[in-house]
């Protein structure tokens, strides 16, 4: 299975830039997207900006991201405490 990423772009240079998701940051190239500027959202799939997304769909993304990583938490929280059945 593949996932591509939402990120922000902060950082350009050439066809290499920053991006940034949620507070994660990656170096990536966007040779296959190279109108990308600094501010724009994209996908980034294997270290590549892929498309420029609308930034109301990528902060879908990035919430349903915070769900699964708080669901996550609470299953952990859930087996440390001694609870098999989460």
């Amino acid at each position: 299975m593949c996932l591509a990423v939402p990120a922000r772009i902060i950082e350009k240079d050439g066809d290499r830039a920053v991006a940034d998701a949620m507070g994660n940051k990656w170096n990536i190239r966007i040779t296959l997207t190279p109108d990308i500027e600094v501010g724009d959202v994209v996908l980034i799939h294997a270290g590549y900006a892929i498309t420029k997304v609308d930034e109301e769909e990528a902060q879908k993304t990035w919430e349903l991201f915070e769900e699964i990583a708080h669901f996550e938490e609470e299953r952990l929280k859930a087996e440390q405490q001694g609870g098999d059945d989460a």
